[in-house]
């Protein structure tokens, strides 16, 4: 029997606020030392109340509108989650249930060309737990605790299972990390936990809409591991069921290093939780007038960005995506075609040299050390021939480690592209002179030759010659020569 996947994603990601979601502790926990970033009401002390991060609900709000979400207005207020574990020393978590930010809304995504709209089921808001630190030592298996992340707000975007592969999910949730970034309203980084998720997957036989048993996987850092996680469970569960046996609905936590998920506990149920309204918290009133405000201010998005590079720009699909998979590459295309209006060459320059360069460095968009202007400075001394392309890149490689305009590069090491005519003229006589046996292969039809000729005279000026010129030259030096 074959077997479909019912995916559905749960996306945890920290709202970028500067404060957290009921303190004034900061948000911005990146790098801080354990337990700084904390006071009594993050760490859950008896007595303390929580006060609304204003700002905190504008950005979730902002996230359901682009979305595409139905948003609450009217009364919205906040529920306590009931459960018990370390990270949670109130034993409760201030979340949203019965009253959410949005819902029924939507994010496109595109595999090999196909795209496909996944439902987002709702948009809520809460705060962050505590970190937990599992560690084993000589004196046995410990757990550390940092208090850090506690409180921090957090926004939950939960889909509806209309994923069926694994090349589905990752795709969606790297879209909807483009999406946050895009707004700015998180940062979106893995490697921090600032953008966590997890996912629920069951399988059915193909043809068939009775779902099965689902299982939640946690502890998926990466969009690859998101990924393998799921191909891993589709595997599990696909042969468990056809041994006859059944999946057990539980949460399960992916190993990256084994390659495999492993059991964690039993999934529990909304009423496991005995949600109930906040009461240390009052409703909120969303008004129609700020919703409508919030939806005026939202920015052009990633998708609308990458149609208008195509149309507006007449790049390629696959071009107009690379630029916009990040706001701020895009921003450097933008302004460097508003300087430069060739956007082919810009993209290809970006796309290729730039791009190459900040793999090998490490470096993100925002800190190369080349600006628009720089690259646009470049590009147009190669169009006045000054240099050519074999030299714009070596130039290139030395604007982007040092930050030094392409002027100065040229200036200094001499590499100024020779465009006179007469000094070429002199080269290529040299290198017919020198070389017989080429030319003699040139005049007796070997048309490749040519190239290994102008290779001589390239390497006589190092690289410094006018490639274009230096070919005419050759072409024009040799007929001669066939026709005396």
């Amino acid at each position: 029997m074959e077997y479909e996947a019912i995916i559905g994603m749960e996306v945890h990601a920290h709202l970028f606020t500067q404060s957290k979601m009921f303190c004034a502790c900061t948000a911005r926990i990146v790098d801080l030392g354990p337990n700084t970033a904390v006071c009594p009401v993050c760490l859950g002390m008896p007595g303390v109340l929580p006060t609304i991060n204003r700002k905190a609900i504008e950005y979730s709000f902002t996230t359901a509108l682009a979305l595409g979400c139905s948003v609450s207005e009217g009364e919205v207020w906040f529920d306590r989650k009931n459960y018990f574990y370390p990270d949670l020393p109130k034993s409760y978590q201030i979340s949203q249930h019965s009253s959410v930010v949005g819902a029924n809304g939507c994010l496109a995504i595109e595999i090999d060309g196909v795209r496909k709209e996944i439902g987002i089921s709702d948009v809520h808001l809460e705060e962050d737990t505590a970190r937990l630190y599992h560690r084993d030592d000589a004196g046995g298996r410990h757990t550390l605790i940092d208090f850090n992340r506690s409180g921090v707000p957090l926004i939950e975007i939960v889909s509806r299972p209309d994923m069926r592969t694994p090349a589905e999910a990752k795709a969606y949730v790297r879209e909807l990390r483009k999406l946050l970034r895009y707004m700015n309203v998180s940062t979106g980084d893995l490697e921090a936990g600032s953008f966590r998720c997890e996912a629920n997957i069951s399988l059915r036989p193909k043809g068939s809409d009775r779902l099965g048993n689902r299982v939640e996987i946690k502890n998926m850092n990466t969009f690859q591991a998101v990924e393998h996680a799921l191909m891993s469970e589709v595997e599990r569960q696909a042969a468990i069921l056809h041994a006859g046996g059944s999946v057990e609905q539980q949460t399960v936590g992916w190993r990256d290093e084994l390659g495999t998920t492993e059991p964690q506990r039993l999934k529990e149920e909304a009423h496991d939780y005995r949600y109930f309204p906040e009461p240390d918290l009052p409703p909120l009133v969303i008004s129609k007038a700020w919703v409508d405000e919030l939806r005026s201010r939202l920015p052009e998005l990633p998708v609308a960005k990458r149609n208008r590079f195509v149309s507006g720009y007449g790049l390629s699909p696959y071009d107009a995506a690379l630029l916009t998979e990040d706001l701020d590459v895009a921003d450097y295309f933008e302004e460097s075609v508003q300087q430069y209006p060739e956007p082919k060459v810009v993209s290809n320059w970006i796309t290729g040299e730039l791009f190459r360069l900040m793999n090998l460095s490490g470096a993100e968009i925002g800190e190369a050390k080349v600006v628009p202007g720089q690259l646009v400075q470049l590009l147009k001394m190669v169009d006045s021939g000054e240099i050519n392309i074999s030299t714009a890149k070596a130039v290139f490689e030395h604007m982007f480690t040092s930050g030094r305009s392409a002027e100065e590069i040229i200036a200094e090491s001499d590499l100024m592209q020779i465009s006179d005519a007469d000094e070429l003229l002199a080269l290529v006589k040299r290198v017919v002179s020198d070389n017989p046996e080429a030319v003699a292969d040139y005049l007796e039809g070997k048309t490749q030759a040519l190239r290994f000729l102008v290779g001589q005279v390239m390497k006589i000026t190092r690289g410094k010659a006018n490639p274009q010129m230096v070919s005419g030259l050759l072409s024009d030096e040799l007929s001669n020569m066939r026709q005396g």
